[in-house]
């Protein structure tokens, strides 16, 4: 059976999708994206996703016209279509086609396929980083934002797995910690729980948010505090977040090995109370 997609106002056939040859996020990577998760067909922390969609939307300037109650309907309507409880769900919005007009004609394209999780011993024994050569620039305009033009990471992807990692770490070009290629980034050193504040820059993570949350709720130590390699090199602990890995800890940066080289107990606790989190939220629509 052929997947089930969103494009355009209408749910329809992956193979009926057509992207036309001058849309500007095709052309260009003029686009934006969202990565959730739905849990029991309830898609987790949709309203921040959406918060964060449309933030980008504005101030990267897109002529879009979308609606959010719209939006979460439509991204529900593929779910349905799909028949599924546990997703990964793709919103990809692009800037339409480079013709000048009032009107506006974004490309929208909503997908959702079924979640594949991480192997179990990724959790348990924690995953091989590098770090890349390639650097966040503070005054890049799409920094702060989840945009479709992702080459450089997908290059420092490439280099993780040609090197047996799983993530690249990046650093910016004033040699501060920032985050993963696909994830934010954490340090516990002496049971404090540290990571790059947004203004690193750093990508304002929806699963980075919710672990901030609850680690203060149990009265965790955090700081956000502009970090370095040094910081990285002797961390007790070392994990990253984003909604699909949830919560998962980092066993080496390159040939160095982080704490003990397993799961370290901050982590371990941290993503048993994000997954309890996730379950409460989306008990029921």
């Amino acid at each position: 059976m052929s997947n089930k997609v969103f494009f355009n106002g209408n749910i329809c056939s992956v193979e009926d999708v057509k992207i036309p040859v001058s849309d500007s996020g095709f052309l260009y990577g003029a686009g934006v994206f969202e990565t959730m998760r739905s849990l029991n067909g309830v898609v987790f922390a949709v309203k921040d996703h959406l918060d964060r969609l449309f933030f980008s939307l504005d101030c990267l300037k897109f002529n879009h016209g979308l609606q959010r109650e719209e939006v979460i309907e439509n991204i529900y309507k593929v779910v349905d279509a799909n028949h599924l409880l546990d997703s990964r769900i793709r919103l990809t919005v692009t800037n339409g086609p480079l013709i000048l007009t009032e009107e506006p004609s974004p490309t929208i394209i909503i997908t959702a396929t079924d979640f594949q999780p991480y192997p179990d011993e990724y959790y348990e024994n924690g995953i091989k980083t590098i770090v890349t050569n390639n650097r966040l620039n503070p005054h890049s305009p799409t920094t702060h934002f989840k945009t479709t033009s992702y080459l450089e990471r997908l290059a420092a992807m490439n280099e993780a797995r040609g090197k047996g990692a799983a993530e690249a770490i990046w650093f910016t070009t004033d040699n501060k910690l920032a985050q993963g290629s696909m994830s934010n980034l954490f340090i516990v050193k002496d049971s404090v729980i540290y990571t790059p504040p947004i203004e690193t820059p750093v990508l304002a993570g929806i699963a980075r948010e919710r672990v901030l949350k609850i680690a203060m709720d149990r009265n965790m130590q955090i700081k956000e505090d502009i970090l370095f390699i040094k910081d990285l090199l002797e961390a007790d602990e070392v994990f990253l977040t984003n909604v699909i890995m949830e919560v998962m800890p980092v066993n080496s940066v390159e040939r160095h090995t982080i704490g003990s080289g397993v799961c370290g107990p901050v982590a371990k606790e941290l993503l048993q109370l994000y997954r309890e989190h996730m379950q409460q939220e989306c008990k029921e629509r």
